[in-house]
């Protein structure tokens, strides 16, 4: 099922969608919202779009909501759309990270599916929890790691799975900003304030915010499973109270190496996200500034250059690419994949159909491995990088 075709191949009615946070001033939820609306799946009918009632209201005005289905908190909006027989089918929850496993669960246990930003939640116990909340609901959990989405990925994936790497040695991802180079978040910046706050980002700072982006790549396109690493991990600015820099060591099992960098003090770099994997038989390099490339060498070959809907890009890159090749692919429809392969399995759930088993997003369960990735970096990095399970 090509992103095209599912235009026409799901013409059931749109998918009625809430938004908790996003509002006036937030990036991530305008995201969200250009995501949701690129493929023409959802319609945004309600929010609890901010933390009091008045900036709500005045957020869902100027998205064209009807006031009568702007909350003041989540849990109303929960209850009361549930109540509706047109309520929410879906929610996007897209606050900072303290907030997401109670949002979650309230929607959760009411039905309502969740598409819920990364990470998971602030802390490992709540991971958990919410992994056994959402394991017993009758709603889907789909976590928006949307650098899985870029059609160039989709075939990195396709060919380790195909065996065209050969037995996976070395997994090297990094992710470098220099966006907090200085206390910006001491001007009261507001996506450095939350950020920076282990009240509402957790224990992680880089590591929590691009490190958990880089590890679920690497881990989506390779397919191994991480048994163990060593961090060293550091705050450069001073007063800032999270970590804005790591080095992580990694052991897979079955004995791959990987390395990943992650790092929000990096002078000159914007979002450098980059992965490459090494195997046996060939590598593969991608660079999220250059997301409509991917380089395959094989071993004693020469590189070659694979372009998103080019000669040799397979069936797994072509179902999620929406026009010809030489027209650039970005961001935004990388994160409009996430919403449309959720768009899939939720109009599948409707009706109790199978979905396509082509349809791919992380789960919750993706989201837990995150949230320990990062508990562990920050036990090795308290313990002078010693070696820690995960």
């Amino acid at each position: 099922m090509t992103i095209e075709a599912s235009k026409s191949e799901q013409r059931a009615p749109k998918i009625r969608l809430g938004m908790v946070g996003g509002g006036q001033g937030a990036f991530i939820g305008a995201v969200h919202r250009m995501a949701a609306r690129l493929d023409d799946h959802y319609d945004l009918v309600a929010g609890a779009l901010s933390s009091t009632p008045e900036k709500a209201l005045a957020s869902a005005r100027d998205l064209g909501l009807d006031p009568s289905r702007s909350y003041g908190s989540f849990a109303e909006m929960a209850e009361k759309e549930a109540a509706r027989p047109d309520g929410i089918e879906a929610v996007s929850i897209v606050t900072p990270n303290h907030v997401h496993f109670a949002a979650a669960k309230a929607f959760l246990e009411r039905g309502i599916h969740v598409i819920c930003d990364k990470p998971l939640t602030s802390n490992l116990e709540d991971a958990r929890a919410l992994k056994a909340v959402a394991d017993r609901a009758d709603a889907l959990f789909i976590l928006t790691h949307n650098y899985t989405g870029y059609p160039m990925v989709r075939h990195a994936r396709e060919l380790v799975q195909a065996g065209e790497l050969g037995e996976i040695r070395l997994v090297q991802m990094e992710y470098p900003q220099d966006w907090l180079a200085e206390p910006v978040e001491q001007t009261g910046a507001k996506q450095a304030v939350w950020r920076t706050d282990p009240a509402q980002s957790g224990a992680g700072g880089s590591t929590g915010d691009i490190g958990t982006h880089a590890y679920n790549l690497g881990s989506f396109i390779s397919g191994l499973e991480l048994d163990e690493l060593a961090a060293d991990v550091h705050t450069f600015v001073e007063g800032r109270r999270l970590d804005d820099n790591a080095h992580v060591m990694l052991r897979f099992k079955g004995g791959a190496k990987g390395l990943l960098w992650c790092s929000q003090v990096a002078t000159g770099n914007e979002n450098g996200l980059k992965v490459r994997i090494y195997g046996t038989k060939a590598g593969i390099e991608w660079t999220q500034a250059d997301p409509n490339y991917l380089w395959f060498t094989r071993l004693g070959e020469p590189k070659q250059l694979i372009t998103r809907a080019g000669a040799g890009a397979g069936a797994a890159a072509a179902r999620v690419t929406r026009i010809p090749s030489g027209h650039p692919e970005g961001y935004l429809e990388a994160f409009a994949t996430i919403y449309s392969e959720a768009a899939a399995a939720i109009i599948a759930a409707r009706s109790g159909a199978s979905v396509d088993p082509a349809v791919t997003y992380p789960t919750v369960d993706d989201g837990v491995k995150g949230v320990a990735f990062v508990s562990a970096i920050i036990e090795s990095g308290k313990a002078n990088g010693a070696w820690v399970k995960v």
